[in-house]
């Protein structure tokens, strides 16, 4: 992954998607989009919070501006693997995503034992601040997929994303231990995310009205934690989605179960 971006500027809409869709759209793509050199990869992450949770909380009930900050691998890893430690923002819509890289063990020295990084940066300077500001934060949940992405044949901004094998694990959060823990979606189901710098084409608008796939809200270190704090079962999680389109509070979901 050498010259990563570490900085990120764009809007991601997000879909969930039948077995049925994800093979229509993915014939639809054939000329708009190709499947980038790395194929399917599986991408692990641990969320870090504080011991009562403040930031899935607080974005769960769905500010105008909302962060977290997440440790992630690409495929399974080991002490020299290359990691990214991510700030993650949302405002208004548009996510802003900066990002720094190191070896897997010495990240999780930074991180968890609070030794410095050999290498500072303006980045490495605002997770600090981040840590300094949420007192107590920790690992709290491991979240992994296998994700499929495609990038813009003729348009260079236009990334595609599709996951599934979604899962979350509060014991042994450690990257070393793969895609392992509790499902979070259906059978054959898929979350697409589609990432652009502006407006979407007319053309992919077409696609998607054509197979009947509509925007949702997901969140996948969400749905664990719902699903870690409430014992919510997978179609009780799905059933988020026509919550939050009717402006339900989440608050109002949570006494149902």
């Amino acid at each position: 992954m050498a010259g990563f971006k570490d900085v990120f500027q764009r809007i991601e809409v997000k879909y969930l998607l039948d077995s049925r869709q994800y093979a229509e759209i993915m014939k639809r793509l054939e000329n708009m989009a190709r499947i980038d050199s790395y194929g399917e990869t599986s991408i692990l992450n641990i969320y870090f919070d504080t011991p009562d949770y403040t930031l899935i909380e607080r974005s769960l009930e769905g500010p105008v501006y909302k962060e977290k900050l997440r440790l992630r691998t690409y495929g399974i890893a080991k002490d020299d693997t290359n990691a990214f430690i991510e700030i993650k923002k949302k405002y208004k819509g548009v996510v802003y995503k900066r990002r720094i890289s190191m070896p897997y063990n010495e990240a999780i020295s930074y991180l968890v034992e609070g030794k410095r990084p050999r290498q500072t940066s303006q980045i490495s300077n605002e997770i600090d601040y981040f840590l300094n500001y949420y007192q107590g934060i920790r690992p709290a949940m491991a979240i992994s997929y296998d994700r499929i992405a495609m990038a813009g044949i003729s348009d260079p901004d236009l990334r595609i994303t599709f996951d599934k094998n979604i899962r979350w694990r509060t014991d042994r959060l450690s990257l070393k231990e793969g895609n392992r823990g509790k499902d979070i979606l259906l059978p054959g189901q898929y979350l697409m995310e589609l990432k652009i710098a502006g407006a979407m084409s007319i053309e992919f608008a077409r696609i998607l009205d054509e197979l009947n796939i509509r925007k949702t809200s997901f969140s996948k270190y969400g749905r664990g934690y719902l699903d870690y704090m409430y014992g919510q079962t997978q179609a009780e999680n799905a059933s988020i989605n026509e919550a939050i389109k009717e402006n339900s509070k989440i608050t109002q979901f949570r006494r149902a179960v």
